[in-house]
């Protein structure tokens, strides 16, 4: 390849200079010399020393200048014969000479002529892979991309090697703007397992450009052209992921699967990335793959519950929460429980169980029946145990007990120091502390949590600590602060009429108060809740409108873009409202996903 043979040519640089250094030559000399006289601009002794040179050993670097040097003291007619002269005698070095032919023709207009030494050029080194790689290489060097791609395909014929020198010339096809030649070229080297890393970092940067189409267009012509081989159809598969395309990943992954009967392995991963980006639906049918594709399968078991859980996880972001469905759940939990019998793989269906009864149904003590048991039977697995214990310190607060929550909370905050549950626990009992209107004791133990290792939590705690600060000012009472935290624990306790009623009383109580902004978008998120859009609008169109520089701002913005796209399904609106996200607010954290929302409406192919 263009690239090892370079390193070779430069070790052997590095080696002669080496003894260069050990003997003092008149050659050494002579290269140090003519170098020197070039850089300084004094060609004609440059041309002299170079000619020396050339007599000894040619180079492409050697003659090159010394055709230069000739030039800049106006004996051009003086290259040309040399040139011609050297064409008839070294055939060693022909394809040099006929490339700077084709130069010299090149810069005195005659097109045709320098394309004939250029092809030339290529011709004489037909007889050796290694000439044309020179030959590429002294193209490059000259400027002349095109012709360096003619001499690398040439050696890619000779070598009868359909993916040699496929990073050399994606980079060329890309600097000569033959765009759809260079994606083939890196995808053709993703035939080496070794280049996968250098071939996705290639690709991606065309994802979100005018030539993105390109890529699906060039993976779907290599997959047809080799169905066998693999690497192709997980390039498409990488590429789907990354435009969030999880169904036609899916489809793919599917494909993938039969084919080298990977036991399901590689479905359940992609359910588990749609899972952690909310695409719950074909998150359900990757665990229904594998559930039904390979019933007697190590991962069964995992995947027979997240079949149920990504469901679980629709319902419950489908507003209103339908409760015949959360029973449907439930009933699914026990009956994969009796089907594979209560065990450590199965025991996080307790806990979702639990949770359905405690959040959804309003059988608190159930809730707390079913996660004893669950404690009891993963009693071996510490993380597991306090995971149960946080959902009955939640349970706990739901039923109004506030002190078994704060017990069940400080239990796993000692048992989890410095871990992820630790900062989960610490962060309920902030909570907690503010929901029983203690602001200062919850932002003192806030602002601890602003440094958690956990991003998640941090932000979380930075939200609710600004919050508490940014409104206790104006009311050395904190009856406003207090009221709102109030009718936060009852959204806690999905009571949500209640809470509405409530934020209705608090913009009358307080109309002037640094908290309106907050109470609007507390309730048009409860309004959502409750499947009133229109009523949601409402209050977030009221936030832009007179709030439109406060923190709220983007964020009520944008989500009226979603509600009308998602809910209203009115496409126009939509765009207006994602339209108005980048305008109005361009630092906004949902710049990108309103520029993504809004070209899919529009019907632009990147998306």
């Amino acid at each position: 390849m263009l690239i090892r043979s370079k390193v070779i040519i430069a070790l052997l640089w590095v080696l002669s200079a080496g003894l260069a250094c050990a003997q003092v030559g008149p050659a050494s000399s002579g290269a140090t010399l003519a170098e020197e006289y070039y850089k300084a601009g004094e060609f004609e002794k440059a041309a002299n020393e170079y000619a020396k040179l050339l007599k000894t050993e040619v180079t492409w670097s050697r003659l090159s200048r010394y055709v230069y040097s000739l030039q800049k003291i106006n004996k051009a007619e003086d290259a040309v014969k040399y040139l011609r002269k050297q064409q008839r005698g070294d055939e060693a070095n022909k394809s040099y000479y006929e490339l700077l032919s084709g130069q010299l023709a090149s810069q005195q207009g005659d097109t045709t002529q320098a394309k004939t030494q250029f092809t030339a050029a290529v011709q004489s080194s037909k007889s050796s892979i290694a000439k044309l790689e020179k030959l590429a290489a002294a193209f490059s060097e000259a400027g002349e991309s095109r012709w360096a791609i003619r001499a690398l395909e040439t050696a890619r014929e000779v070598s009868k090697d359909q993916t040699a020198y496929s990073e050399e010339l994606m980079t060329l096809y890309r600097s000569t703007g033959q765009t759809e030649k260079a994606i083939d070229e890196i995808i053709l080297t993703g035939k080496q397992p070794e280049k996968k890393e250098t071939v996705l970092a290639a690709l991606q940067g065309f994802i979100n450009t005018k030539d993105e189409p390109l890529v699906e267009k060039a993976l779907y012509s290599k997959i047809q052209q080799e169905p066998n081989e693999l690497s192709y159809n997980e390039l498409l598969i990488w590429y789907f992921v990354q435009k969030q395309k999880f169904s036609r990943a899916l489809l793919q992954e599917k494909a993938t699967d039969k084919r080298l009967k990977l036991n399901g392995s590689r479905v359940y991963d992609l359910g588990m990335l749609a899972m952690n980006n909310k695409e719950y639906k074909t998150a359900a049918e990757s665990f229904d793959y594998v559930c039904t594709t390979y019933p007697q399968g190590q991962l069964y078991p995992f995947a027979r519950r997240l079949v149920i859980n990504a469901r679980e996880e629709q319902v419950k972001n489908t507003y209103p929460v339908d409760k015949l469905e959360i029973r449907k759940l439930i009933n699914d939990y026990q009956k994969m429980l009796q089907e594979i019998g209560t065990n450590l793989k199965t025991l996080e269906a307790l806990r979702s169980t639990a949770n359905l009864y405690g959040n959804y149904l309003d059988s608190k003590d159930t809730a707390l029946t079913v996660l004893d048991l669950a404690i009891d039977l993963g009693k071996t697995d510490k993380n597991f145990v306090d995971r149960c214990k946080l959902d009955k310190g939640d349970i706990y607060l739901l039923k109004g007990e506030p002190w078994e929550s704060t017990l069940l909370y400080s239990q796993v905050e000692k048992s989890q120091k410095e871990e992820l549950l630790g900062y989960e626990a610490k962060l309920k009992n902030a909570k907690l502390q503010y929901y029983r209107g203690n602001m200062a004791v919850a932002k003192d133990l806030l602002d601890v949590l602003k440094l958690a290792t956990s991003r998640e939590i941090a932000n979380d705690a930075e939200q609710l600590s600004l919050l508490i600060v940014d409104n206790t000012g104006m009311d050395s009472t904190e009856a406003a602060m207090r009221h709102y935290a109030d009718i936060d624990l009852m959204l806690f306790q999905n009571k949500t009429d209640e809470a509405v009623q409530e934020l209705n009383k608090m913009l009358k109580t307080y109309p002037e108060h640094s908290l309106v902004d907050e109470i609007l978008w507390l309730r048009a998120n409860t309004y959502m809740k409750q499947g009133k859009y229109a009523e949601a609008l409402d209050d977030l169109k009221k936030i832009v409108a007179s709030y439109p520089k406060d923190i709220l701002g983007d964020d009520a913005q944008f989500t009226q873009g979603k509600i009308y796209e998602e809910r209203l399904k009115d496409k126009q609106a939509a765009m207006e409202a994602y339209q108005k996200v980048l305008t109005q607010y361009p630092g906004s954290i949902y710049g990108a996903e309103a520029r993504k929302r809004f070209r899919a409406l529009r019907g632009d192919t990147l998306n």
